[in-house]
């Protein structure tokens, strides 16, 4: 395993005193930062750096996160933490549904941001599994080295997305609920965030099922929850 002070994490955003002030926090922790003030830019930093994590700004001039969030996901599950001072709670689920794997409101305090960065890179692979590898159906699912398999295809899932299908998978005929859900995901219940597992099931199933409005794995129990399906 790699020690943190090996990991690059990729900040963008267009307000340089907060950019520094984040940086700043994020060196004391060991990590390696670098910056970019738009998407447009920060994707051609992705493709020198490839960061372990990105902290994305989502109001910014060129190409807001937004716009880097939905071209980013075409290529990359790298973890990303929105930051925004939008507040709303469709803003916050637009960028969930987009792939986003947490949200911080503007303000907020370095520490925490700091706790929640170790929080998503803990969850994207730096925990020791209980079990190391899942099958169900034709699904492999292989928790210490992070990757999927449908048949013999790979698929890049984000870290939420990964974490909610090993949840499935490891009991299958169980109805989840989605703060049981989000308690997987995010070690904590919050309800103010249980509707982006529909997202995050949503963006699931678009890739692991061959029709994703007639799923064969992951099956939606109405006023419940979600299951994966047993016997599938």
């Amino acid at each position: 395993m790699n020690s943190v002070k090996t990991k690059t994490i990729l900040v963008v955003d267009d307000e340089p005193r907060l950019t520094n002030l984040i940086k700043s926090y994020l060196a004391q922790e060991g990590f390696k930062v670098v910056t970019a003030e738009n998407g447009e830019a920060a994707l051609e930093i992705v493709e020198k750096s490839s960061p372990a994590l990105v902290i994305l700004d989502i109001m910014m001039p060129v190409m807001d996160g937004f716009e880097f969030l939905q071209e980013f996901r075409k290529k990359y599950s790298t973890p990303v933490i929105c930051l925004t001072a939008k507040v709303q709670e469709e803003d916050q689920l637009k960028g969930f549904g987009l792939g986003a794997d947490d949200y911080v409101t503007k303000p907020f305090r370095p520490r925490m941001l700091m706790a929640r960065v170790h929080a998503v890179l803990h969850r994207a692979g730096h925990s020791k599994p209980i079990a190391d590898t899942l099958i169900a159906a034709d699904i492999t699912l292989d928790r210490e080295n992070r990757f999927v398999r449908v048949g013999e295809k790979f698929i890049d899932l984000t870290p939420s997305e990964f974490d909610i299908l090993a949840g499935l998978m490891s009991a299958p005929g169980k109805v989840f609920s989605r703060l049981e859900l989000l308690d997987i995901v995010q070690g904590v219940r919050y309800s103010g965030y249980e509707r982006t597992i529909d997202l995050h099931i949503k963006n699931l199933r678009g890739k692991i099922e061959v029709d994703p409005h007639n799923p064969d794995y992951i099956e939606t129990v109405y006023g419940a929850g979600y299951r994966f399906k047993r016997g599938t």
